[in-house]
């Protein structure tokens, strides 16, 4: 592969995928960014173009370059626009590697990027770093006049939630945080509800379906979500079980490797890829079901980033090949076989956007949802827009993922939902966030949470 000053031959971005743009602009009105900005090289296409300008030379990989390419979300409506099929997301991908490797961050960026890696994909290690939390959030409970649900911190409640977006400043740089301790107070702010019995709740390694099987499945339990919602994936285990299914949750399973996938950490990311095909092929299973959207979207990948492994790239591409998200899976099935009792309920769905995106996932969660009576799906402006989420950019880039989080808060505010309903628990987290800045009540759910409760017969109040 060639190189030039700016990236090195181990996998730059492909001059082939980039000239499939031909500059028409659909991409700008999707893309967070350049909403907030309205600055052309914080655009996919601008991107593209800097980009371009690095396999030729013409631009350097200095602080101004790389700031584009961090404000970036990496959420790939870009993608569902662009008449052109431009495939933006292994050329963001390969330029992040670029940059993981060629560039020289700040020492207090170096440090929280390296505690989120050290952190978010051991769960063992997620647990210990959130019990202080389990305590705080317990003790909390019997103070006068407090929802534990917002301790401790909910950073910036005071704020004026409802000013307009800040553009730019003056001197023409992307709003960022680079201090260790701002990001961590954002950290903070996004923390979620936890006890002891979630921290250390698990799953059997199998569950049998109820009356004729139609499949096998292998779940993966993820690292946040089996952390911090362990409720959705026993939901997930439900419904599958209730639906006909076999559930195969592998203890040995460990992270996908989405977050370092989508950071542009190559190396880390195939590795945990390789070990995750590896303990799945040994599950003796027939598809592999996701409810985590990031994920999803990574695993079905697994067969371009390890394209070059001549001993994993077959591996790859049949395990990418039988991956699903859980709302996928169950359209497939056909007809239901669980009774689903009413929920009346207003629910606001959120596409997340790893699921609608990236996987082109959007109407089988919806007609999920519909499947339930009495449950009423209401619509809200901007849904292809991002929440400010996206794997760890409301951690790294916290002043705009905060101002997309109050965006999206304010739409679904604006239909009066009793429940919104996201398919992924980043989106969740961020979103509950931002329903606390602006001090909404809703409870924010896993569409199968709501299927669960639905075939189970379950009380909204116990959502």
């Amino acid at each position: 592969m060639s190189a030039s000053q700016t990236f090195d031959g181990d996998h730059p971005p492909s001059r082939t995928l980039i000239d499939a743009c031909v500059h028409c602009g659909f991409c700008l009105p999707s893309c967070p960014t350049y909403a907030l900005w309205g600055e052309e090289m914080d655009s996919p296409r601008g991107r593209l173009y800097l980009m371009k300008a690095g396999l030729e030379g013409r631009a350097a990989m200095g602080p101004s370059f790389v700031q584009h390419f961090d404000a970036c979300l990496g959420c790939m409506a870009c993608v569902t626009a662009c008449p052109s099929g431009v495939q933006y997301a292994p050329l963001i991908e390969a330029t992040r590697g670029q940059i993981d490797r060629r560039f020289e961050r700040s020492w207090s960026d170096r440090l929280f990027r390296s505690l989120i890696f050290a952190l978010f994909p051991f769960p063992g290690r997620l647990r210990i770093a959130l019990l202080p939390l389990a305590v705080v959030q317990y003790f909390a409970r019997f103070m006068p006049d407090r929802d534990p649900e917002r301790v401790p911190l909910r950073a910036n409640q005071g704020e004026d939630v409802a000013r307009p977006f800040q553009g730019r400043d003056p001197n023409g740089g992307a709003p960022q945080s680079t201090d260790f301790l701002r990001r961590l107070r954002a950290m903070l702010a996004l923390a979620p509800k936890v006890t002891w019995r979630s921290l250390f709740r698990s799953l059997p390694e199998r569950t049998p379906a109820s009356g004729r099987r139609r499949t096998t499945v292998g779940l993966l339990t993820g690292c946040v979500q089996r952390v911090i919602f362990p409720h959705v994936n026993q939901a997930t285990v439900n419904v599958l079980a209730a639906e006909g299914c076999d559930v195969v949750a592998p203890a040995a399973q460990g992270c996908c490797g989405a977050l370092a996938l989508h950071a542009g950490r190559l190396d880390d990311a195939r590795a945990w890829a390789r070990k995750t095909i590896e303990t799945f092929d040994r599950a003796g299973i027939d598809q592999i079901v996701v409810n985590a959207a990031g994920c999803g979207s990574s695993m079905k990948e697994y067969g371009q980033l390890l394209a070059d492994d001549p001993q994993w790239a077959a591996k790859a591409r049949a395990f990418s090949a039988r991956v699903r998200d859980v709302t996928e899976l169950l359209a497939s099935l056909g007809p239901p076989r669980a009774p689903r009792h009413p929920l009346a309920l207003r629910v606001a769905y959120h596409d997340a956007c790893h699921l609608a995106h990236a996987q082109g996932v959007r109407q089988p969660p919806r007609d999920l949802l519909r499947s339930i009576p009495g449950l009423e799906l209401l619509p809200f402006a901007e849904q292809e827009i991002c929440c400010g989420s996206a794997g760890i950019y409301n951690l790294v880039e916290p002043d705009a993922a905060q101002q997309l989080g109050d965006r999206k808060t304010g739409h679904i505010a604006s239909v009066q939902p009793d429940v919104v309903a996201t398919a992924n628990p980043g989106c969740m987290l961020q979103i509950r966030a931002g329903a606390a800045r602006q001090r909404q009540t809703w409870t924010v759910v896993h569409p199968i949470e709501l299927l669960d409760a639905a075939i189970r017969g379950k009380g909204v109040q116990e959502l």
